[in-house]
């Protein structure tokens, strides 16, 4: 494919589709989005001059022309419509969770492999911003050995927002939703937990779905929290790690995604970098402090990752085996929640091996 233009087609213009996957392709000169697949299609036609507005997903995996398939869909829709994807002959990537289940996910990974096709999964916020600063903290072992970590995707949404994330099914939910985010995250630093033990209720009185969750992932000496509530009118810090060597502490999110929101994208300027009042703290074991630059937060390495892998055979940008591992975590979660006890992951992800 060197030298060519990736074309790519998205299924789905909601919030995913509309403010992440459509900037994002357009901001990476290698590929070309081709064709959307949406029921908003006065709303992409307007947004999309000269890219295909379709209605039915059909049409789009018909097309000899489309290289890649961008799945941005309700999570419930995940699964079919990649594995159409994929019998189709077509790349794929899917939004962040790959699928509801690990058994699907691995579904997908073997058929992939056997038409020899990408598959990949947009787990954007591993280039938050916060997220690099904290993974540099601990990989140049300014905290020494880390034994606490916690992170949190606290909002305050006291109304019930409609849409398919508020409403009971298959993937809905704030643990599919942004614990998939969290989960991924803490996997990439640490592997696959030992246990997990899991709090997962419903707070707003008319949510259908849950929207509040606390996990604690058991890595031996080593615990990981990771927290996600609706209610939450004066946030605590997103990260908090510590350490035998020292502390860090990090307020505020991650700016991209709002930046999207107001029409701005990558290579602008300021893209992607933190204020100051909201530089993470760093408490040394002798008590000593200091302010650290929150690392330059990039979206858009995702698709500049995916358009290496399809050129050149660079590794994929988010291998899909991290995902199902995420979605062995929730799976568990869920189980935790619901048995009142801890679940082994170390004995889940061998079950799916």
């Amino acid at each position: 494919m060197a030298n060519d233009m990736i074309e790519c087609g998205l299924i789905g213009y909601g919030l995913a589709g509309s403010v992440f996957h459509a900037p994002l392709i357009g901001s990476v000169p290698q590929l070309r989005l081709a064709s959307v697949v949406t029921t908003r299609r006065e709303h992409a036609a307007r947004d999309l001059p000269g890219v295909t507005v379709l209605a039915d997903s059909g049409e789009l995996l018909q097309d000899p022309s489309i290289n890649v398939v961008v799945v941005a869909s309700p999570t419930a829709t995940h699964f079919d419509l990649a594995r159409a994807a994929l019998r189709a002959g077509k790349h794929v990537v899917v939004d962040k969770p790959l699928a509801t289940t690990a058994a699907q996910a691995n579904e997908l990974i073997a058929l992939a492999g056997r038409n020899r096709l990408l598959l990949s999964v947009f787990q954007n916020r591993r280039w938050d911003g916060d997220y690099l600063t904290v993974r540099h903290a601990i990989a140049e072992g300014w905290l020494g050995n880390v034994f606490y970590y916690e992170a949190h995707f606290d909002r305050f949404r006291p109304q019930i927002k409609p849409g398919w994330r508020e409403e009971p099914g298959p993937g809905a939910g704030i643990l599919y939703d942004l614990g998939a985010h969290l989960i991924d995250q803490t996997l990439q630093l640490f592997g696959m937990p030992q246990a997990v033990t899991a709090d997962i209720i419903a707070q707003r009185a008319d949510a259908q779905v849950e929207d509040y969750f606390h996990l604690v992932l058991d890595y031996g000496h080593r615990r990981a929290v990771l927290h996600s509530a609706t209610l939450v009118p004066g946030p605590g810090p997103h990260f908090t790690v510590h350490g035998d060597g020292g502390s860090f502490l990090k307020y505020g999110m991650d700016g991209q995604e709002e930046a999207l929101k107001q029409g701005r994208r990558p290579g602008d300027p300021h893209w992607g970098i933190d204020t100051p009042e909201y530089y993470g703290e760093l408490i040394s074991a002798n008590g000593a402090r200091r302010r650290v630059e929150t690392l330059c937060g990039s979206y858009e390495h995702y698709y500049q990752a995916l358009a290496a892998c399809l050129e050149t055979g660079a590794p994929v940008p988010v291998d899909p085996q991290d995902a199902r591992d995420g979605l062995i975590v929730i799976e568990a979660a869920l189980r935790s929640a619901a048995e009142g006890r801890s679940i082994s992951c170390v004995r889940e992800r061998h079950q799916h091996r």
